[in-house]
């Protein structure tokens, strides 16, 4: 005889149909009516309880019915995914990311039925070429680069041969063995454009401009034969910071590559697998894989993530001098004076070689120029490319070269030879005398020496967009931009030029030396060589401007083959976004309706 203590475990919770659900709460009424209050009643509903409590609780019944309808769900939802197309989900898909973009755009204050098909349609192209690392933002026409803010900053240290930036720090790296940690200033957001008469009276805060020095660590040139030592021993020439701000990594002419904790300039590991200097390193954007260029004609691949080495590219004729990456597993390279660039695709093992290098002969043209100082007039030449010293990547299709012959050469993955040249970037340095240009003892005077270019000794860019900057000798940051149909680059200005007027192609001395003599020369924002240029936007998609730092320095990076009169240190160029006209009213601008307002109150 079965019964409740006896039934097996399964059987115990059974689901009640509704019909007993029914006739349980119809059982429940006719007892409390016929109950009543009487003492009969009373026992009634006791017995009720105790016999409902001994058949099982209701709440458990009540649960399993709850159970099964979720379990239901779950399946339905997920029958209806795996009946789900690959059209139909791609629909669906696309119509969410739509729903997100007018989330967005309704947050900055307009409606669903003001939002424009335009704005979505430019999203969704900005959305593409960034996934597809193509160059889509056409910046340098918003920005003032002639009404920049200059800020100088330095160590007591020798040349800077190297900046690197992960906001708001700045690393700099000397020819002296030291590595310097910095921190930048915020520059104030500007003000709100108001529309008033009235002078204001409240002076302007008084806000930090100069980086503080936070940290700094110095080698020693007597540790060389220390293998265990875990410092540079010889001048450091290039430096870079990770994407996320946790590691600086360094390579110097001690053939040494450090990886440093960017926290407290503590060494966390020595490469020691170049066998010559390591003259520049990269890092894939968004991630901690490094890259590193050599003299030794390699180029090699870290992980920071394991602090390990991954692999050896092979390819260059002669020193690797300088190297770019940008988000996809690939790198651009150049090698000096084999005058090639090489882009490696790291993923396929493969590589595409650029070959630059032009004829040696020099084609004069009639006409001569007259220089900025109208004391010297030469003729126009073409240069020879002897050694391609500068890369950077405007896209993951597009980069730019700068060679030893003044000349920017912007390149495409599409053809070998560049679709663009600028010749003689930078200007030329004036001719020597005969006694320094030939090495007779009683040189001819009539035979007069020519005029070189000055080199292009640093390149960079803001990465998928057109524009360029690049340095030299010439006491100027040049600006670039490219065309919109990404086959020309075209001429912008320099930073903090204001209203001076600067001869791209003209004889200029950066310090006024004209026949051996010092003068005064206003017309230069740096003095020394541009031996690196850093570069990173202010605010979301450069919401409030550029910052721009320059390494400077007496000598180049690499030697002392020019010795100038300037300073060891570093620049800061804060450039601002152009503010937006308010639209004419009437045919009238608003200049000419606060000059009019202002005379009728007279």
């Amino acid at each position: 005889m079965s019964s409740f203590f006896t039934t097996p475990a399964s059987q115990k919770k059974r689901k009640r149909d509704d019909t007993s659900i029914a006739q349980s709460a119809t059982k429940k009424k006719k007892v409390t009516v016929a109950g009543g209050g009487s003492k009969s009643g009373i026992k009634k509903l006791a017995k009720a309880a105790r016999d409902e409590s001994i058949s099982g609780s209701g709440s458990e019944d009540d649960e399993v019915p709850r159970k099964a309808s979720d379990d239901d769900e779950a399946l339905s939802s997920q029958s209806e995914s795996e009946e789900e197309t690959g059209a139909e989900r791609r629909l669906r898909l696309a119509e969410q990311y739509l729903e997100n973009i007018k989330g967005k755009t309704e947050t900055v204050g307009f409606d669903a039925e003001d939002i424009d098909r335009d704005l979505i349609a430019e999203r969704l192209k900005e959305d593409a070429a960034a996934t597809k690392g193509l160059l889509y933002r056409h910046i340098t026409s918003g920005l003032e680069f002639s009404t920049t803010t200059k800020t100088l900053f330095r160590a007591d240290t020798q040349t800077t041969t190297s900046v690197a930036v992960c906001n708001p720090y700045v690393y700099t790296v000397s020819k002296d063995i030291t590595l310097t940690k910095w921190e930048l200033p915020t520059p104030p957001k500007p003000p709100p454009h108001k529309k008033t008469n009235k002078p204001t009276t409240k002076p302007p805060p008084s806000l930090r401009r100069r980086p503080i020095k936070l940290l700094y660590t110095r080698g020693n040139k007597n540790e060389t034969r220390n293998p265990n030592y875990q410092h540079h021993t010889a001048p450091i020439l290039t430096v870079a910071a990770s994407p996320d701000g946790k590691y600086v990594a360094t390579g110097g002419a001690d053939k040494r590559l450090i990886i440093w904790s960017a926290a407290d300039l503590k060494p966390l590991r020595v490469f020691t697998q170049h066998r010559d200097a390591v003259t520049s390193l990269a890092f894939r954007r968004g991630t901690n894989q490094l890259y590193s260029s050599s003299k030794d004609r390699t180029i090699k691949t870290w992980s920071l993530d394991e602090l390990g080495y991954m692999e050896t590219l092979f390819g260059h004729q002669d020193e690797v001098v300088d190297i770019a990456a940008l988000s996809l597993e690939r790198c651009v390279s150049v090698g000096a004076r084999d005058r090639t660039a090489r882009l490696w695709k790291v993923v396929e093992e493969s590589q595409l070689v650029f070959r630059g290098g032009g004829t040696s002969e020099k084609r004069k043209s009639a006409p001569k120029e007259n220089g900025i100082n109208g004391d010297m007039t030469i003729p126009r030449t073409s240069y020879a490319e002897g050694s391609i010293d500068r890369v950077a990547m405007t896209d993951e299709e597009t980069f730019v070269t700068g060679s030893d012959n003044g000349s920017i050469s912007l390149w495409s993955l599409h053809k070998k030879k560049p679709v663009f040249t600028v010749p003689v970037a930078h200007g030329l340095d004036p001719a020597l005398k005969p006694e320094e240009a030939f090495a007779d003892e009683v040189p001819d005077q009539r035979v007069p020496a020519e005029p070189q270019p000055r080199w292009i000794t640093a390149l960079a860019t803001v990465p998928y967009s057109d524009l360029i900057l690049s340095g030299s000798w010439d006491g100027w940051v040049r600006i670039w931009k490219v065309s919109e149909d990404k086959k020309r680059i075209e001429e912008v200005g320099v930073l903090g030029q204001g209203s001076v007027e600067v001869e791209m192609n003209g004889v200029v001395d950066m310090l006024g030396v004209d026949n051996g003599e010092r003068q005064e020369d206003r017309h230069v924002s740096v003095r020394g060589v541009i031996n690196d240029i850093e570069v990173f936007e202010r605010g979301d998609r450069g919401k409030f401007g550029l910052c721009v730092i320059i390494a400077t320095g007496k000598e180049h990076r690499f030697g002392r083959w020019k010795t100038l009169k300037g300073k060891n240190g570093a620049a800061i160029f804060e450039v601002t976004k152009k503010l937006a006209q308010e639209p004419a009213t009437n045919g009238v601008e608003p200049a000419d309706l606060d000059s009019s307002e202002t005379k009728s109150k007279t």
